[in-house]
């Protein structure tokens, strides 16, 4: 059972997380192999004043 993990800064729409999860799906069988229903892919979304690059928090580039 594969598992793919995301970690990305909140704020996508459901759609965009629908859209995300099958391409990470289609590209895993089309480059390893197995079973579309077998992967299974965990979206963790974090809010930008959790996240920060270069010492400076997202929420404070963004402005959120």
């Amino acid at each position: 059972m594969p598992i793919i993990r995301v970690e990305m800064l909140s704020g996508r729409s459901a759609d965009q997380k629908k859209a995300l999860v099958r391409e990470l799906t289609e590209a895993f069988v089309k480059t390893a192999g197995g079973n579309p229903d077998a992967i299974h892919v965990v979206i963790s979304e974090v809010e930008p004043s959790d996240w920060a690059a270069g010492g400076t928090l997202y929420s404070d580039k963004t402005g959120h």
